[in-house]
Parts: C-alpha cells; sequence; structure tokens
C-alpha cells in the first residue's frame, strides 16, 4: 500500500483570522488555529469568550463574518452542516441532544442513515431492499455500541440513562458519522468525579481506537490539565495564549483572564 505523505504531513484544520459578527458585536475577532492529524487540543476561556461560536462556525451553524476554515485541504465555509459533517468534521454539544425518547440504539442508528443506500419509495413499500439495509444498519449500530460497551442498553430509553451514560451515547452517535475530526464541547458539563475519569479515558480510547483529531472545549480544568497535549485559550473573542498544559498554567494572561488582574500579579 502506498502512504501519501503529502497528506499525512498536512495540518487537518486551519483556521485563519476567523471574526464573526453579530450585529455590530465582534463575538470572535481574527482567530488562528492550525491542528495537527491526531492531535488532541483544548479551547479553553472564560464564558463568553467566544469558545462555542468558534464551533458553530466549524461545523457550519454560523456563517462566519470573515476569515477562512479549511479542513483536509478543503474550505468548509459556505457548506450546511450536513455537507461538513459528510466531510468528515463531528461535534457533541455543550447541551446534550440525544433523541431523548428514542431507544439508545435508535440513537446511533440515526448517524448511519445518511449512508442508508434505499430511497423514500423503498421505505413506503418496505421492500426487500430496504429490509435487508435496515438489517445491516441495525448490526453496525449494535457492532459499535458494543465497541463502547453500551450493548447492554441499547433497549433503554435514552433519557433514562445516568447523565454520564447519555454523554457516552451521544460521543459514539457522533463517531458513527465516521469522522476524522471529532469537536467536543463541554463533555464533562455535569459530571461527578467518578463519570469525569471515565470520560477521560474514553477520549483517549477513542482517539486511539479511530484515528482521531480532537479538539476539545472545556471548564474542568482536570480534563483539559490530564489530557490535552497543546491548549489554546481565549477571552473576548481573541485568542490570547498557546502552549502546553504547563505553560498555560503559568501563564499571566491566563491567570488574569479567569482570576483578574490582582490574582496575576500575585503570580
Amino acid at each position: 500500500m502506498t502512504v501519501n505523505t503529502s497528506e499525512t504531513n498536512q495540518p487537518i484544520l486551519q483556521i485563519k483570522a476567523l471574526t464573526k459578527y453579530f450585529g455590530g458585536l465582534a463575538a470572535v475577532k481574527t482567530f488562528d488555529m492550525t491542528l495537527e492529524r491526531g492531535g488532541l487540543t483544548g479551547l479553553i476561556g472564560p464564558n463568553g469568550a467566544g469558545k462555542t461560536t468558534v464551533f458553530n462556525m466549524i461545523t457550519g451553524l454560523y456563517t462566519p463574518s470573515g476569515g477562512d476554515i479549511v479542513f483536509q485541504n478543503e474550505s468548509v465555509v459556505g457548506l450546511e452542516p450536513f455537507e461538513i459533517t459528510r466531510q468528515g468534521i463531528g461535534r457533541t454539544f455543550q447541551n446534550i441532544r440525544l433523541f431523548s425518547n428514542l431507544t439508545v440504539l435508535d440513537n446511533v442508528r440515526i448517524a448511519y442513515h445518511a449512508h442508508a443506500g434505499y430511497g423514500l419509495l423503498d421505505g413506503i413499500i418496505y421492500n426487500r431492499k430496504f429490509q435487508a439495509k435496515e438489517k445491516e444498519l441495525t448490526e453496525r449500530a449494535q457492532d459499535f455500541l458494543a465497541i463502547f460497551k453500551l450493548e447492554n442498553l441499547q433497549n433503554e430509553i435514552a433519557k433514562n440513562l445516568p447523565y454520564g451514560q447519555q454523554r457516552r451515547v451521544e460521543i459514539a452517535r457522533a463517531l458513527a458519522c465516521d469522522p476524522r475530526l471529532l469537536l467536543l464541547d463541554e463533555p464533562a458539563a455535569g459530571m461527578n468525579p467518578h463519570e469525569i475519569q471515565e470520560l477521560m479515558d474514553l477520549i483517549h480510547f477513542i482517539r486511539s481506537r479511530f484515528d482521531l483529531t480532537i479538539l476539545l472545549i472545556e471548564h474542568q480544568m482536570r480534563v483539559v490539565m490530564g489530557i490535552c497535549e497543546k491548549i489554546s485559550v481565549m477571552d473576548f473573542g481573541e485568542v490570547i495564549a498557546r502552549g502546553t498544559p504547563k505553560e498555560i498554567q503559568d501563564n499571566p494572561k491566563v491567570i488574569e483572564a479567569y482570576l483578574g488582574k490582582g490574582a496575576a500579579n500575585a503570580a
């Protein structure tokens, strides 16, 4: 097999001078970021810093006011969210967005339906093609749930699961879309210490198992400092610091953004 080394050596994502205005307010200003393939990067900052706005622009929910987003050497600016998902970018949301009244299995099966291979008429007349494809999708979803150790919960209604398990299902559904880049928006929000440790282990596992690049927004510093290799810090829509967890921990600008100028001077 021939390996395309030029593609392997290229960053998977390059964000250049990304800007977003809401009315006259700049939520994000000339944001730059480069993600190397296989990396695990954190994006942190106080509430309102613009982090989720960046995620929403990457995934097509917001159209940038300026700048460019280049994924695997192609700009994704202007594409619809479903088109960006097909390009290979998956995400989870700050507030879990499962289909709460569907089963765990159906939540994951939904992610496969973009590749179902049958049309509306096949479903209406319930023909052999439809039945065969539905059986195939169900088996693929069950296999996928087994990887996440959720196979025993496949018939549970999603809203009845503990919070940590719901987050696990959401991540599994995002990965069923076969992304190369996964964006996780505050996955540890609302979790207890035991669930947080399980989440950290899960993120390490899925990066290795699915050959992923991961960009993570998180307020839990235990998670960020514990798993991220590089961190970018935002404040008032701009990047104020980049570096390793140790460099970020000791950065006066970061301390000031979180704790105020007096704390930064004391440090």
